[in-house]
């Protein structure tokens, strides 16, 4: 299932965010071989984190991570705006219908079920909070991933060749999307809906800015 937790209550569900940030370290550290920080303990954190955002995340029947994502608005401190505007020319993305979407994460062994899972997660905050788009930056092969489960972005800026190739791009969320992406993570509307209000109800904290 899906759960929609806000950084500040994750020590609720210590299970759950131990094991989200250990197979954080695994996908970026371990796999990608990116220059993050990882503790003692063998999590995977950034100042972003510090930073109240929305995690969505799926809980295996065991009560573990099994894929997650990072949101936040993008009228606060974004990953985009602090590292990564030569992608757009030096020009920030700040606007209360626009999101910023990180740290994608997969468990080891994750169907692409859970892909699309989160991505109708993600569509889902969109509809409640009346957010327009996600922003996000991520690597070539990415791409791939996100034809897969239906839902690509509109490229606004690259820089690299190759596999090397970084992108920022937007997505948007629309009915047809919404039905085709539910259909690979065969979760219906009325699941999801389900999900968010028992995670917190049919707001959240940002709806109003939102």
């Amino acid at each position: 299932m899906l759960r929609f937790i806000y950084g500040d209550d994750l020590k609720t569900h210590p299970q759950l965010a131990r094991t989200m940030f250990q197979d954080r370290a695994y996908q970026f550290h371990e796999r990608l071989g990116w220059p993050v920080s990882v503790d003692d303990n063998g999590e995977e954190r950034d100042q972003y984190d510090a930073e109240n955002p929305l995690y969505i995340i799926w809980e295996t029947a065991e009560g573990r991570h099994g894929g997650s994502l990072r949101l936040l608005p993008t009228t606060g401190p974004t990953m985009f705006n602090d590292h990564f505007l030569h992608l757009s020319d030096g020009a920030p993305i700040k606007s209360p219908l626009i999101w910023e979407c990180t740290r994608f994460c997969l468990a080891r062994g994750a169907s692409a079920r859970v892909a699309a899972a989160l991505m109708l997660g993600g569509g889902e905050v969109m509809q409640r909070f009346g957010v327009e788009h996600f922003v996000g930056v991520f690597d070539a092969p990415m791409m791939r991933i996100y034809g897969g489960i239906g839902s690509r972005p509109e490229v606004i800026g690259t820089s690299g060749e190759g596999r090397q190739k970084t992108s920022v791009g937007l997505w948007e969320f629309t009915r047809a999307s919404q039905r085709e992406i539910g259909r690979r993570a065969h979760i219906s509307p009325t699941l999801m809906r389900l999900w968010f209000d028992r995670s917190f109800g049919a707001v959240g904290p940002w709806a109003q800015s939102a």
